[in-house]
């Protein structure tokens, strides 16, 4: 897959999505132990993680975790910084499910934000930077994310991008099935 080649930076006048890096650590300790955040981050089939990093120690450990996933081909995860104070507001991951449900090939989307940053505004311009190029380099014709049911905000950005409520279940490693997927395809 073409982003494992070279990982790419996005950005438009707001924002910047680059790589992950240690440098994030203190900005990604605001958005990972914020508790009115946490409810909105999928953590399914994530072995047990809720992304839930309430020390300087264990957000460190994510970032050298999430660097190693994408050595080994797991997933990207982009830093999201609002370009007018600096600030890393959030992360973005991407990967490519191989699985024997419906979403096999598909591209799961995640975007984990501040409380403060959980609005349809804030969601949509990244999601706007990010669904675009997904197809190709994650070389999928699906791209699905979360949102459960009182992800209003989120919602409303998902549907205005293309996204469509799917019927179907994410079923994980263990049998588990997911609710609460939109799934948007390609033109």
């Amino acid at each position: 897959m073409k982003i494992y080649d070279k990982f790419p930076t996005f950005e438009n006048d707001e924002l910047l999505l680059r790589p992950v890096g240690k440098e994030d650590c203190t900005d990604l300790l605001a958005v990972y132990s914020d508790k009115n955040a946490l409810p909105f981050f999928n953590s399914d089939n994530c072995d047990g993680d809720n992304f839930y990093y309430p020390t300087i120690e264990r957000m460190n450990d994510a970032l050298l975790f999430w660097q190693s996933a994408y050595e080994n081909k797991w997933f990207a995860r982009w830093a999201v910084v609002e370009k007018a104070d600096s600030k890393v507001i959030g992360t973005i991951e991407l990967c490519r499910r191989a699985s024997n449900d419906v979403f096999n090939g598909a591209a799961i989307l995640r975007i984990d934000v501040r409380s403060d940053r959980e609005k349809e505004d804030c969601l949509l311009r990244i999601g706007s930077l990010i669904v675009p190029p997904t197809y190709e380099l994650f070389e999928c014709k699906t791209i699905i994310t979360k949102a459960p049911v009182y992800a209003i905000e989120r919602i409303s950005a998902l549907q205005k991008l293309g996204f469509q409520k799917s019927e179907h279940f994410l079923i994980g490693k263990t049998g588990y099935a997911y609710d609460g997927y939109w799934s948007i395809e390609s033109l």
